[in-house]
């Protein structure tokens, strides 16, 4: 698997100006995939005690605006973060501890499935969201 490149490298590809925020907003999402805001906060706190939310909601908009980070909002569940983006992954939730896992793609390239009716749209991405108990959960629950 092939080395990401530096987040500072990445912003700067993305076109983005490089901050400490949004260095330290990517690399928590980085370290913490599908995390929410306030684990990203913590994380990046470590590096910058006096980032504000502001900050941090501010960086995560434009990293996800400029495709560096994705956003998932599972059902029943708050805003996560992650930073695999850009193949029409999909996610596995765990229905009893909310543990998120990534599936890559069911069937072929992006967007993965093909609806029998497309409206007219032009597809370029399908999310699909399986449910189920992690093992940890299947176990305590048998």
């Amino acid at each position: 698997m092939p080395l990401s490149p530096a987040p500072e490298q990445s912003l700067r590809d993305a076109g983005l100006r490089v901050t400490r925020q949004r260095t330290a907003v990517l690399e928590a999402v980085a370290a913490n995939p599908h995390a929410e805001t306030s684990a990203i906060i913590d994380h990046a706190r470590e590096s910058i005690p006096e980032l504000s939310h502001q900050a941090v909601y501010d960086a995560l908009k434009a990293l996800t605006d400029a495709g560096l980070v994705r956003c998932i909002e599972p059902a029943g569940s708050v805003a996560r973060y992650e930073s695999r983006t850009g193949d029409n992954h999909h996610h596995l939730v765990c229905r009893s501890c909310g543990r998120i896992v990534d599936i890559d793609c069911t069937v072929g390239a992006a967007p993965c499935l093909t609806p029998a009716e497309d409206h007219g749209f032009v597809i370029d991405e399908a999310e699909v969201v399986f449910w189920g108990l992690c093992p940890s959960c299947s176990s305590t629950n048998a």
